[in-house]
């Protein structure tokens, strides 16, 4: 008996320094959002959790009352904060996450490492795995912690998988009890 778990990365939101937890989507993303609730109309959900970053939740929110499903909002789904709390280039971005797959204990600053990230995600992961075997799991995510859940299950998921996501993206994984078996990019 297979879990299903769509992994559902937040539409396109503008960047505002210091409101991470609280940006909402873009126009752009909040178009997505509503395709994202079309795509996913057909498919039975049995439970909606989501990273408890306003983003997150808006993306999934049109599928929660098209479903009438409530949104679990689970502070370990978070974003992995990849620094303190000061800007950094988008070089110096894409290359501390790319170090961070080659050293999964890698960090900067007042960040966290890969390690780390898992630590606080994958006992949240494991338990929906566990309470909804053979059901189907939506999740409300971020890119990068999105890829480093799947890189815990299946380290082809690093640093490449990573930069070619977008925002948004649905990955449909499916799982027999806690082994990953197959994942299917659905968002094209």
């Amino acid at each position: 008996m297979n879990t299903i778990i769509y992994m559902i990365r937040h539409a396109k939101s503008p960047f505002i320094f210091g409101e991470e937890r609280t940006r909402g989507l873009s126009k752009e993303g909040e178009i997505d959002s509503k395709k994202i609730t079309d795509l996913m109309s057909k498919v039975k959900i049995d439970v909606i959790a989501s990273s408890s970053y306003r983003r997150a939740i808006q993306t999934i929110e049109g599928i929660a009352e098209q479903k009438n499903i409530e949104i679990y909002p689970i502070e370990e789904l978070r974003e992995r904060q990849l620094k303190g709390a000061y800007k950094l280039p988008d070089d110096e971005i894409q290359n501390a996450i790319k170090k961070s797959y080659e050293d999964l204990d890698y960090f900067l600053s007042g960040g966290e490492s890969i390690r780390e990230v898992q630590k606080r995600s994958i006992p949240v992961i494991k338990s929906l795995l566990n309470q909804y075997k053979g059901k189907t799991i939506v999740i409300g995510t971020h890119g990068n912690i999105m890829t480093i859940i799947m890189n815990y299950f299946n380290s082809k998921y690093e640093y490449d998988f990573w930069k070619n996501t977008t925002k948004p993206d649905i990955y449909k994984l499916v799982f027999a009890d806690t082994r990953l078996q197959d994942v299917q990019r659905i968002w094209k």
